[in-house]
């Protein structure tokens, strides 16, 4: 049976007061993998909604498969949900197939060759049969067990209530019912989030080989690079959104050359407009017909005076004619991109003979144990780990936001330590971007170091309630609290997630040099790849057979 392909077109959707999606139209056929990317506040959750149907647009029109797959944030159960029912859930389709394809076998060995109704049974036999295939319904169970493995979850208890499990693991558990569903089209918004080397390597495998459309959002750029046939980039572009072929690697140079063209065009459509506004004042003052002719003129004035008048006119006409296209057809200025300007992440600090902070035999039961580490100075320092392994723990430690129940840690005195958490919330969602970060800084430093500075949100941001911003404008915002006050001690908890994948690359180019100490805790795989400081990874307790190994 022949996958259905996902359609969209010319897709409008305004959210307070702004248009967030303008004309989109999507093609997504079976086979195609299709990454949607672009600055935080682009659309990309929106327009997924909208291809899902959870949200409708205010205009335009989708066409979808009638087993659509969307991975929410928050499974649609309640807290007290077993891990069991929800797997029961991603095998209700495959177990009905199988259910049917019985009954309908049965059917057919009860039904003659000859009797009317054996075609009809024959026929929902037949594309019964294609659906369990194409679901690979048979294998249902087993790819459950493979599946929940594949993303750490293989030693969850099935008897477990969604309340018990972390954020992480029901993050896990709903993208691990999506694919145990097969749905003929998946889409998944940010869905390495939570997700360790493994488990993303395992998703990766698992998308490639589905067989319907694929469309996701994502920030992870070794995501993209590894599983895209295509991108969408929803960022302003001169004839709206552009795909792209291929991974994150090919659209970086792709983009590149696209934004020049735009910067070209619009420089030279403005330089015509210049010059046929002057041609056009200057040439009509020529015609104007109360202007006396001058000295030169007189001579044989009325013999060529028709013709040369004449001719200016025509010019007059072409160039004002031309003039009006240009202006109704002119393409629009591109927009000035945000580039993250915040300077020195961490602020200098006395290098001395003692480490900032220094770690001893430190265990949190169940969290972390380490038998020890010195942050120095100056050091940059990569925290890796799989799910578990207590890299968020070591973070709360450091900044002296957990206390250790055995131990020691040693910390400089009067040392400004300055904390990233992985979920970026703010108490007052009412609250304007602008009041936000004046509040949080005070009115001196905060003109000292206005927002806008930073490069990390739009000016026509700032007025907004922090409520309204999207997952990652909220991210961007809690990283410029930070670095408009520098601590000499940074510490950023998976400082990749939601952010676009444009800010990621500028903010590791930040993060590389300048003074203070700056630690990280993460999985991003291209971060990882291109760090240049020291790193240590963790392993769970109960794992532990040597000492973690450090670079």
């Amino acid at each position: 049976m022949p996958q259905p392909a996902l359609l969209a077109h010319d897709l409008i959707r305004n959210l307070g007061g702004r248009r967030v999606l303008d004309g989109v139209s999507l093609t997504a056929s079976p086979g195609h993998r299709i990454g949607l990317i672009g600055e935080n506040g682009a659309g990309k959750s929106t327009l997924l909604r909208v291809l899902a149907g959870v949200d409708a647009p205010d205009a335009g029109s989708v066409t979808r498969p009638a087993d659509l797959g969307f991975l929410h944030q928050e499974l649609p159960f309640d807290a007290g949900t077993t891990v069991a029912a929800v797997l029961d859930e991603a095998l209700r389709e495959a177990r009905e197939d199988l259910a049917e394809l019985d009954r309908l076998g049965g059917e057919l060995a009860r039904v003659s060759e000859d009797d009317p109704g054996h075609r009809d049974v024959l026929d929902a036999y037949g594309k019964r049969l294609e659906q369990v295939q194409d679901r690979e319904s048979w294998d249902a169970d087993r790819r459950a067990a493979l599946v929940l493995d594949g993303l750490g979850l293989g030693t969850v208890d099935h008897a477990r209530t969604l309340g018990s499990l972390s954020g992480g693991q029901r993050g896990r558990l709903a993208l691990a019912a999506l694919l145990v569903r097969r749905p003929s089209a998946l889409l998944l918004d940010e869905p390495t989030n939570h997700l360790d080397d493994g488990a993303a390597a395992f998703l990766e495998e698992q998308v490639r080989s589905m067989p319907g459309a694929v469309v996701f959002a994502s920030h992870d750029r070794a995501f993209l690079d590894a599983v895209c046939t295509d991108l969408i980039d929803l960022d302003p572009a001169v004839d709206g959104p552009v795909r792209y072929g291929g991974g994150y690697s090919a659209y970086l140079s792709q983009r590149r050359a696209e934004r020049e063209r735009w910067e070209r065009r619009y420089a030279e459509e403005q330089e015509e407009l210049e010059e046929l506004r002057t041609s056009a004042r200057v040439t009509a003052h020529r015609v104007a017909p109360d202007r006396g002719r001058t000295d030169n003129e007189k001579m044989g004035y009325g013999h060529r005076g028709g013709r040369v008048q004449a001719s200016i006119s025509r010019r007059v006409r072409n160039a004002t004619r031309r003039l009006e296209e240009l202006e109704r057809a002119q393409v629009g200025e591109p927009p000035r991109p945000l580039r993250f300007a915040a300077g020195e992440l961490a602020a200098p600090v006395d290098e001395g003979p003692q480490p900032l902070v220094a770690l001893r035999g430190v265990r949190v039961p169940g969290r972390l144990a380490l038998d020890g580490l010195e942050v120095a100075a100056t050091d940059r320092l990569l925290v890796t780990g799989g799910n578990g392994a207590g890299k968020s723990t070591l973070l709360a430690v450091l900044s002296g936001r957990m206390t250790v129940t055995e131990g020691e840690v040693r910390r400089r005195r009067g040392l400004s330590v300055a904390l990233l958490d992985q979920d970026s919330v703010f108490d007052r969602p009412g609250r304007t971007v602008r009041d936000t970060y004046e509040t949080a800084l005070g009115a001196a430093r905060a003109d000292r170091v206005p927002l806008v500075s930073l490069g990390l949100l739009h000016e026509a941001d700032l007025d907004k309630p922090v409520g309204r911003l999207s997952v990652g404008q909220r991210r961007r915002l809690a990283l410029a609290l930070l670095v408009a006050r520098p601590p000499q001690l940074l510490l950023l908890d998976e400082p990749t997630n939601h952010l676009s994948p444009g800010l990621c690359d500028e903010l590791e180019d930040a993060l590389a040099t300048g003074p203070g100490a700056i630690v990280v805790a993460g999985h991003d795989r291209w971060l990882r790849r291109r760090w240049r400081g020291r790193e240590i990874r963790l392993v769970p307790e109960h794992e532990r057979r040597t000492a973690p190994v450090r670079r």
